[in-house]
């Protein structure tokens, strides 16, 4: 087990090893907090797997994805990151940002994931000559072969991509993608089914976890799976998209706009997080919170050194190997 508090996500990849007896754990989402998610998840399973989002249109991927055949690459490159297990040369150059010229503010990474599937033909084959080369400790997987468009309703406001979502302030009624023919990625649906331990969040809730879990086949997937769900709640609010929403809003909104089963433990930090309003930190009521089937735990999971509230990767895999532990203890 690593230690808890303060390490930054490089230095906890060089000190961990697979274990061989722990459970096979699948995290969904996207952005900085799936990152997160994955350095905790190596210090207790024995496998690994990312299903990301494939509809972000900000930033690098949001200039790459118009003139090339592959899905936003920057959520996925994050991840390949957070899976290599060591601070190599590749791992150095998938991490660069340009600062200047024509090429600024593209990631190196973007770019190389964007050559290798030419290269090789395909972007599902990029990721996995990416896996080898960065040596990842687990697989990165789009949550579906093809970039997808995320459209939202608000009322009788129709919003398209990921960035007017995320902007948006109000209740979201239905979150989809489109293509509507668009289907999951094979390998995110087969890793899903033998998972014993599924992870939604932390991220933004509607344009990163439930993004990949509007990809058509996903939700489904994981009502199949007999795993144990967690659903791991963002520590304060988002500008936008999740503005004024408490902890059962977040749970709500989950479930109401995907059909997702209920999750058996809900993980919300328990240590006071200074915000600045309009933001405000997300709490649960724990009676509420049983009417839903599921578990509250409780725990010190906050970052004391990050820029902005964050979770740290130590702490939260201590709390999701506890949890995952006490499942399997209950079934014995």
């Amino acid at each position: 087990m690593i230690p808890a508090g303060g390490l930054a996500p490089e230095t906890l990849m060089q000190e961990i090893e697979l274990d061989r007896r722990g459970p096979r754990v699948v995290a969904i989402g996207g952005g900085h907090g799936l990152a997160i998610v994955l350095v905790a998840a190596l210090s207790y399973a024995s496998r690994v797997d990312a299903v990301v989002t494939v509809s972000d249109d900000g930033g690098s991927s949001g200039r790459l994805v118009p003139h090339l055949d592959i899905p936003p690459p920057g959520d996925i490159r994050k991840c390949l990151i957070a899976l290599t297990p060591d601070d190599s040369a590749w791992r150095q150059l998938f991490e660069y940002r340009f600062e200047e010229a024509d090429v600024a503010g593209h990631s190196l990474g973007n770019l190389i994931l964007a050559g290798l599937s030419d290269i090789e033909g395909s972007f599902e084959r990029a990721l996995m000559r990416a896996e080898r080369l960065l040596r990842t400790s687990g697989s990165v997987i789009p949550a579906s072969q093809q970039h997808l468009v995320l459209v939202a309703e608000s009322g009788s406001v129709a919003l398209t991509g990921q960035v007017n979502i995320a902007a948006h302030r109000g209740r979201i009624d239905s979150i989809y993608v489109d293509p509507p023919t668009a289907a999951a990625t094979p390998r995110a649906i087969e890793a899903i089914e033998a998972a014993d331990q599924i992870i939604l969040g932390p991220g933004s809730l509607m344009t990163s976890t439930i993004a990949a879990m509007r990809v058509p086949g996903i939700t489904e997937a994981i009502n199949r799976s007999q795993a144990q769900l967690v659903y791991v709640a963002n520590l304060i609010t988002q500008d936008g998209e999740t503005l004024g929403m408490d902890g059962i809003d977040h749970l709500d909104a989950l479930l109401r706009l995907t059909g997702v089963r209920s999750p058996g433990a809900i993980l919300t930090n328990d240590t006071a997080i200074t915000t600045t309003p309009p933001l405000q930190d997300v709490q649960f009521d724990q009676d509420i919170t049983a009417t839903y089937g599921a578990d509250l735990v409780t725990k010190d999971v906050v970052d004391t050194v990050a820029d902005w509230p964050s979770h740290d990767p130590g702490k939260l895999g201590q709390a999701l190997h506890a949890i995952v532990r006490e499942r399997f203890r209950s079934e014995q």
